[in-house]
């Protein structure tokens, strides 16, 4: 497919609002070693790519400069594993937001289950993100309790259900009582509604937490660590609240807790390589018997990418949302 275009989507001006995203037409993406060719049919919408589009998250070395961490679609090109026709999903350092992708063959898995397109699109980043952080960093164990912040944004949904499958107890915060409730339909023990209730007292009302899961930190982090039971652990993926916290090193010390997180598209290739192989083992089973399931909010064409990230920014959604390409 040399010399080619395809339909993609582009921040013009380099950075801006919502509104700088505009559809383009660019060259069709050449495979390397080792990668293989996408035909993309949707792409999930991150908030990552909400901060690299405001000019805060640039994309690492090699990497696609356009937008988008995770498509599923048909493979073109294929490599290792992967033949031509084969059904993937797949994470991506970026460019996902066009009609044409390529990724290192070892971050490609198969469609799980009887999956959609728009279904399987919504799980790499964010299944990824949550096995890395709830299940490797934090150690989640069966019995064991999970707090998960933000429980109905794309990765809250993710972590409450794997949380489940694992034989874990969640509580869930949201912001509203309605998404308080969505949280306990989507599997949560109790959910707690933050604009009202205070989640530190209510986590040590009910046993405290074990791990939990924050994409907020400033004025969360002392309630988290007083919401940790002894031997806790605190994972951050997000700091929107803060990102600078005083730490209370007695505190951590006599309660002997861990505070961790991490960020996954800057991992090496082999890294990811290795969390697509458990990811594939341990959750893809849970999907296909349905123990885990997609998610998705609200579907947007490619060429309305702009509205699909202002929609995400209004933080009304439940779930993900997804680019129909």
């Amino acid at each position: 497919m040399a010399g080619q275009e395809m339909a993609a989507i582009v921040v013009e001006g380099g950075k801006g609002p919502a509104e700088a995203l505009k559809p383009a037409r660019v060259p069709v993406p050449a495979p390397g070693d080792g990668q293989i060719l996408i035909a993309v049919k949707a792409a999930g919408v991150n908030r990552p790519d909400i901060v690299q589009r405001l000019g805060f998250y640039p994309p690492p070395p090699g990497a696609p400069s356009t937008l988008g961490l995770e498509v599923a679609g048909t493979v073109v090109e294929g490599a290792g594993r992967w033949r031509a026709g084969d059904r993937v999903c797949a994470l991506l350092g970026g460019g996902g937001y066009a009609e044409y992708a390529v990724c290192d063959a070892r971050h490609a898995l198969p469609i799980p289950g009887d999956l959609d397109f728009i279904q399987a699109a919504s799980l790499p980043e964010t299944v990824f993100t949550v096995y890395a952080n709830v299940f490797e960093h934090g150690a989640l164990k069966a019995g064991e309790t999970l707090m998960v912040h933000g429980a109905t944004s794309g990765i809250g949904v993710a972590a409450i259900q794997m949380a489940k499958a694992a034989g874990a107890r969640v509580i869930a915060t949201a912001r509203g009582r309605d998404k308080a409730d969505e949280a306990i339909r989507l599997g949560a023990d109790i959910a707690v509604d933050a604009s009202t209730e205070d989640f530190e007292a209510v986590a040590k009302a009910n046993g405290g937490a074990d791990v939990i899961l924050d994409m907020v930190a400033g004025p969360y982090f002392p309630k988290n660590l007083e919401a940790l039971n002894t031997g806790g652990r605190l994972v951050h993926i997000a700091a929107l609240g803060g990102g600078t916290v005083e730490l209370p090193i007695v505190k951590i010390m006599l309660k002997r807790l861990v505070i961790t997180g991490s960020t996954l598209r800057p991992r090496l290739a082999d890294e990811k390589a290795r969390l697509a192989g458990e990811v594939e083992q341990v959750v893809w089973p849970w999907i296909a018997s349905g123990k885990v399931r997609p998610v998705v909010d609200k579907v947007f064409p490619l060429a309305q990418a702009a509205a699909a990230h202002a929609y995400l920014e209004g933080g009304a959604h439940v779930g993900k949302v997804v680019l129909a390409v």
